[in-house]
């Protein structure tokens, strides 16, 4: 049987269950979804939601231990600048500029912790 997906990476696999574990979590916390992955030249957006009508960015990090200082610690100021240039692409979507903010998911081991204004933009 042939597919049209390319394989993924053990790696592109638990970041996929990571992000599937972060969008339920903040379901059951009452965001809604609007996008997933959101991609463009500039960076990268594994969740676009909707708190209200706030748009929130959420960046999701899944590492297997604390160790080399955890999920939350992987989001340098590198990639908080890609999540940013990413944004401000996304929102060229809206006539007026919405409220919105930067969190992180960060899962560690088992441990899912929620970043409410992780990244200052």
């Amino acid at each position: 049987m042939q597919t049209n997906q390319r394989s993924q990476t053990a790696q592109q696999v638990k970041g996929m269950a990571g992000e599937d574990e972060a969008l339920i979590y903040l379901q059951q916390h009452g965001l809604s979804l609007v996008e997933r992955n959101f991609r463009c030249k500039g960076g990268e957006i594994d969740l676009v939601m909707l708190d209200g009508s706030v748009v929130v960015f959420i960046e999701v990090r899944k590492r297997g231990s604390i160790r080399y200082g955890g999920a939350a610690a992987s989001v340098t100021s590198a990639k908080q600048a890609k999540l940013i240039t990413a944004a401000h692409v996304f929102l060229r979507r809206y006539a007026a500029m919405p409220a919105c903010r930067f969190d992180v998911i960060a899962i560690d081991a088992e441990k899912l912790s929620w970043l409410k204004n992780a990244i200052e933009a």
